[in-house]
């Protein structure tokens, strides 16, 4: 096998078994038994379980913020267009620690806390670079900060649902009321110039 094929399998097994298990209950041994390679092989592509998943995150990220950006209606206005974009961010980060780490290991581990925290910077900014390569938007350095505090503020609103909820169905009440009560005046602050 060739080492992106070796990568692309572990990657799968990984996210098979992130899924079914949870990120918590998956052992580095697990993966490798389901990508048919050596424990040893893992560690001569990935640092740690928590590099492969590193990985797979910023690969599903990658191919959902260019599927996010570019999907808007081209008659959408501005305000539209970052509600929506906002929006659908959150829905990610939603699936992301929903199906990928899990609730529980999120709210009980301090390492799952750091993680998220710097997966969401990576987010934050491959967001912002992608939607400084739109056309038609303004992209002068006081919009792109307004931009930017849309995003962070958005992002740790939603985050904090991860880490207060106590059931799915609280993240899920808290993601519909951030949609209909905050995120309008998030986005009206960002465009007002």
């Amino acid at each position: 096998m060739e080492a992106d094929k070796i990568k692309d399998s572990i990657k799968r097994a990984a996210q098979d078994l992130f899924r079914k298990f949870g990120y918590h209950k998956t052992s580095v041994n697990e993966i490798a038994k389901r990508a048919k390679i050596a424990k040893a092989t893992i560690y001569k592509y990935f640092d740690s379980k928590e590099a492969v998943l590193h990985s797979l995150l910023m690969d599903y990220i990658r191919v959902s913020v260019d599927e996010l950006i570019n999907t808007d209606s081209p008659d959408m206005d501005e305000e539209a267009h970052l509600s929506n974009l906002i929006i659908k961010t959150s829905r990610l980060s939603y699936t992301v620690c929903n199906e990928f780490i899990g609730w529980d290991f999120i709210r009980e581990s301090t390492n799952s806390q750091e993680f998220l925290k710097n997966l969401s910077n990576e987010l934050e900014e491959l967001l912002i670079a992608s939607f400084a390569q739109l056309g038609g938007i303004r992209k002068h350095e006081s919009y792109m900060q307004r931009l930017r505090f849309l995003i962070k503020c958005s992002k740790s609103i939603v985050f904090s649902f991860a880490f207060t909820s106590v059931s799915d169905s609280d993240v899920r009440k808290n993601f519909v009321s951030f949609q209909k009560e905050i995120l309008p005046y998030l986005v009206k602050a960002a465009i007002t110039i």
